[in-house]
């Protein structure tokens, strides 16, 4: 029996998703819900304007959430509330109080692919202790990239909200859970495309003595990366690299695809109950952490005066 999929919302990232589900065995897009879709629906595929009415029309079994933040928890929390499995992306918010827990976010877990790269799930299963965590981001994004609702912090957020947040998310859950006691952090804003700094290094420590550091920067002609570096209590070193981390653990030239790594995540939702099975799968509740530690690093952030103007 294929389980009935509502997408919510047809942008850049909804786009991924629709031909991705389409593409999975077991599901089926019943429906996209988007106002003003920059991306046509797939062919055959309703589009409706308003994501209450199309929950209301399919009643769908599971729920994918690609809007902004503003719109994404509220979305997210509807469906949920109707008895849907809900899949929502990256951010989800950008304050970290949006978080206390409501009823229904046992049935709502966040999209991040990585998580299901060669060797991620196993680790998550064991939790080696960690020491330090290093975060690195690197990759280039042209001025058409910021529009729109990214074009503002306090719609967008930042580089820790829209793209380091797949290695900040992963390191954090995996480093144990302890309070923050300091934080410093460097921002550098350059190009003045958007209120969206160019660069970003922070590093936190917390209660235990354990350390999270990240340099992620969103205006390199280098090539892209996104690594997350682990240093274990007995001195080993584990790097889990990749365009998106995608590599894992595993060998880069046999990283699997996007597509490869989105249908693992859909396959892993919960299809009765509330309960996670599968380590990878990244409950509701566990974002408020990485949004608490990215709002502290920019609450505490000092930008750093450049030279420079926008190319």
């Amino acid at each position: 029996m294929r389980r009935r999929v509502l997408l919510i919302g047809s942008g850049e990232v909804g786009a991924k998703h629709a031909q991705a589900l389409l593409r999975t065995g077991g599901l089926e897009l019943v429906a996209v819900a988007d106002p003003a879709p920059a991306v046509a629906p797939p062919a055959g595929v309703p589009l409706l304007k308003r994501w209450a009415d199309a929950l209301h029309r399919f009643g769908p079994d599971v729920v994918v959430v690609a809007t902004p933040p503003g719109i994404a928890l509220d979305a997210a929390r509807a469906a949920a509330r109707d008895g849907a499995t809900v899949l929502v992306e990256k951010p989800v918010t950008l304050d970290p109080a949006d978080l206390d827990p409501a009823a229904e976010d046992g049935r709502i877990f966040v999209a991040f692919q990585p998580h299901f790269a060669p060797g991620i799930p196993e680790l998550l299963d064991q939790r080696p202790p960690i020491r330090r965590a290093e975060v690195t981001l690197v990759c280039r994004r042209d001025r058409a990239y910021y529009r729109g609702w990214r074009t503002l912090h306090a719609t967008a957020g930042g580089v820790l909200h829209q793209q380091a947040i797949h290695g900040l998310a992963l390191a954090l859950r995996l480093l144990p859970c302890a309070p923050i006691t300091s934080c410093t952090a460097d921002v550098h804003r350059v190009r003045q495309w958007a209120e969206s700094e160019d660069r970003i290094t922070a590093t936190t420590t917390f209660a235990d003595g354990t350390v999270l550091t990240v340099d992620a920067r969103v205006d390199s002609h280098e090539e892209r990366r996104h690594e997350v570096t682990l240093h274990l209590d007995d001195g080993q070193r584990l790097r889990i690299r990749g365009r998106n981390l995608e590599a894992g653990l595993g060998d880069p030239l046999a990283a699997p695809g996007d597509l490869q790594l989105r249908q693992a995540l859909y396959r892993a939702l919960p299809t009765g109950g509330t309960s996670p099975a599968h380590p990878s799968v990244f409950p509701l509740s566990e974002l408020c952490r990485t949004l608490e530690v990215i709002d502290h690093a920019y609450r505490t952030a000092r930008t750093v005066p450049e030279a420079g103007t926008a190319a």
